[in-house]
């Protein structure tokens, strides 16, 4: 029996490719999370000639990624067709990201192609983790890095619980714990991971406007447990009123755990593949209060 909480890949990919032509609008937060993922290859000495963009979305780190190494060959991956499309509208004339539409549990590259992979906000979306942990290990490298952001178990929180008052589906995606997160690198014998996150709250001043966001960058609800059919004015109503617990200073906040990490791949990976798990976790830091 399929977990109600489980992932839907089939209705995430509807999702983002319904949401291609309106994620741009609405992904300031998205993008700021990135930038600042972005910011952390200034203290990292490596100069990749292949890097992978994982969860590529419509291509707006693949064209800083591009800005960043102007030698390197920059591929954008996504799940949604639609998002590529996008992608393809990035960078210069002569220089652009090629596209990939794949899955990242079962990536279509050989073994060592990239030497960076660079992925914000696409972790969430993994069934399996361990899985697409070990094959972005196959695809990366020795002495390669990959970089990533992905959402930690208190993002939305509020949402969540004010659903929980109005009945019993699975109205939240559910994401992984930071820490599970750090013991699934170290499980896939991944070298040096590192791990640490922020709370970064957004604020609304009615709760259409964060529902239609969550609706137009693709990130609403496509668990197994999702009630069939469209919510219907009533409930919503309640919903609206169950969260106005939260109300403070005139807006309504929504709570966004933004979960760090880095890992390498090892320079003799098949060194590492023969000592199993005795790879330590560098470094796990518990969320800064807001």
């Amino acid at each position: 029996m399929t977990d109600k909480n489980t992932i839907d890949k089939l209705q995430a990919r509807r999702a983002f490719n319904r949401a291609a032509t309106t994620y741009d609008a609405v992904a300031e937060l998205q993008y700021e999370i990135g930038d600042r993922l972005i910011e952390r290859l200034d203290y990292v000495r490596l100069q990749p000639a292949r890097i992978l963009d994982l969860g590529a979305g419509t291509g707006f780190f693949s064209a800083a990624l591009l800005k960043r190494y102007r030698k390197a060959d920059i591929v954008a991956l996504d799940v949604a067709e639609n998002m590529l499309r996008q992608v393809q509208g990035r960078g210069g004339w002569f220089r652009k990201p090629r596209c990939v539409c794949a899955d990242a549990e079962t990536l279509p590259f050989a073994d060592d192609s990239f030497q960076l992979i660079f992925s914000n906000l696409m972790l969430q979306w993994s069934v399996d983790l361990e899985q697409t942990f070990l094959e972005l290990r196959r695809v990366l490298a020795p002495g390669g890095l990959l970089m990533f952001t992905t959402f930690g178990p208190d993002t939305l929180m509020e949402l969540r619980a004010s659903w929980e008052k109005v009945d019993g589906f699975t109205h939240v995606n559910t994401f992984i714990d930071m820490h599970d997160v750090g013991d699934s690198l170290v499980s896939t014998r991944w070298a040096e991971p590192v791990m640490d996150s922020e709370r970064i709250t957004v604020t609304y001043r009615q709760l259409g406007t964060l529902m239609q966001d969550l609706k137009q960058i693709g990130a609403h609800n496509v668990t197994h447990g999702r009630p069939a059919g469209l919510t219907g004015r009533q409930r919503m109503q309640q919903l609206a009123e169950a969260y106005e617990q939260f109300r403070e200073d005139g807006v309504l906040p929504a709570s966004y755990e933004v979960v760090y990490g880095h890992a390498w791949s090892p320079v003799n990976k098949q060194s590492a593949d023969a000592v199993g798990n005795e790879v330590p976790l560098a470094s796990l830091q518990r969320p800064a209060s807001d």
